[in-house]
């Protein structure tokens, strides 16, 4: 079994490394030794959502895995044959189970059979992936190169409580003939936004809604949704740009202290930001979707920014899949191919 190692420290130095070398370990079958993990961090190593990460990719591919816990910073992976199935998975906190998501979904596409799985945790989790932006921007991008995969949001999950859960289903892969090619900016888009607040005030939503209609962005449709199931306070602007069976998506969170101002500020800018850029895709996409690439050994995107989350990514992938990318940067936007 070919060894790869990994360095947790190097470039972004955070979870993202682990989450892709453990992808790719089930996928290709090689051995996985990581140090240093999540070094650049201010609480290195493992934390809850990490070791869920790892006991899922060691449950769909039957791995041997080096004993780990919270604060590890060390990991031994030697899987097996990846399994399709029903599998249900709790982080048992506020952890994204989105980024868990992220582990495990380009392994049960390799598997023979569909799989279920169930995730308990952070829905809608400063620092990840909201569940609107994967049900509506990942999932169809990746859809369009024959990845296809179903997400329901079955309870919303704030931090701290957490507790939210959702349930998404996988199909194998069969047709490798379509590619991710998503290079051309969004013409004429339609720009909307949603509002959501958990155990707060109305007023804090009215008066985010005002900042975003003052924001210039031309907001077309409005839409504040009021959480009544979540464990715990909570409040996040999402930004839709639509257009070319395509959506852009935006996000700002709310925090004990933080001002609507600054929320509003944070999620008004990326928007401008992307729409600015001329830009197929923006940079959260572009990192979710490089893997996917590199599966197929081929692919383009143009995106607004060349992130060290990506940049990282790309490098984490070479070491596992004999595969190039280039990066060409153009005026206001980079284009990134893979062969």
């Amino acid at each position: 079994m070919e060894k790869v190692e990994i360095d947790g420290s190097f470039g972004q130095g955070g979870g993202q490394i682990l989450r892709t070398s453990l992808s790719l370990a089930c996928i290709t079958g090689k051995h996985l030794y990581m140090k240093n993990i999540r070094a650049n961090r201010p609480r290195p190593g493992l934390r809850k959502q990490h070791l869920v990460c790892v006991e899922a990719a060691k449950l769909i591919c039957n791995a041997k895995c080096s004993e780990v816990q919270i604060g590890s910073s060390v990991l031994e992976f030697k899987p097996e044959k990846v399994v399709a199935g029903n599998y249900n998975f709790d982080i048992g906190s506020a952890g994204s189970v989105f980024l868990v998501m992220q582990t495990i979904l380009p392994v049960l596409f390799t598997a023979n059979e569909k799989s279920n799985v169930t995730i308990t945790g952070g829905t809608h989790n400063l620092w990840a992936p909201p569940h609107d932006f994967i049900k509506n921007s990942f999932l169809p991008a990746i859809a369009a190169a024959d990845f296809k995969a179903d997400c329901k949001l079955l309870k919303y999950g704030f931090s701290p409580g957490g507790g939210g859960q959702i349930n998404f289903t996988v199909r194998p892969r069969h047709n490798s003939d379509y590619i991710i090619n998503l290079c051309e900016p969004i013409l004429n888009p339609v720009i909307s936004a949603k509002i959501y607040t958990s155990k707060l005030p109305i007023q804090i939503a009215q008066k985010q809604q005002k900042m975003l209609l003052d924001s210039g962005l031309n907001i077309d449709i409005y839409e504040h949704i009021d959480v009544v199931d979540s464990n715990s306070a909570g409040n996040c602007i999402v930004i839709y740009i639509a257009g070319d069976n395509r959506f852009i998506i935006c996000t700002g969170f709310g925090a004990k202290g933080k001002s609507s101002q600054k929320v509003v500020g944070e999620v008004a800018n990326e928007a401008q930001d992307y729409l600015n850029s001329r830009a197929g895709i923006d940079h959260h996409l572009a990192d979710q979707l490089v893997i996917y690439m590199a599966m197929q050994k081929k692919g383009f995107f143009t995106t607004n920014q060349l992130s060290k989350h990506l940049i990282t990514n790309i490098e984490v992938i070479k070491k596992f899949l004999n595969v190039d990318f280039t990066v060409e940067q153009k005026q206001s936007y980079y284009r990134v191919c893979c062969s």
